[in-house]
């Protein structure tokens, strides 16, 4: 018997993300992206770099909550 406490997050994620820059008008460009899931292979989208911080947050939030649920 191991006496070790088990740990609290004893899995990793991993993603790839893609970023382009892509022009919206005249002179000018957005930075867009896509995040992907490599376990499951789940896509998201965003728009901005402001975005993707909360974007991936919210997809490592998902999976802790479905790690939850199938304990």
């Amino acid at each position: 018997m191991s006496m070790e406490k088990p740990n609290k997050y004893p899995h990793s994620h991993l993603f790839t993300v893609k970023v382009w820059e892509e022009e919206i008008g005249i002179n000018q460009t957005e930075w867009r992206g896509k995040v992907q899931l490599f376990t499951n292979g789940e896509v998201r989208y965003f728009r901005g770099w402001t975005r993707l911080q909360p974007l991936l947050l919210a997809m490592l939030a998902e999976l802790d909550c479905e790690a939850e649920t199938n304990q």
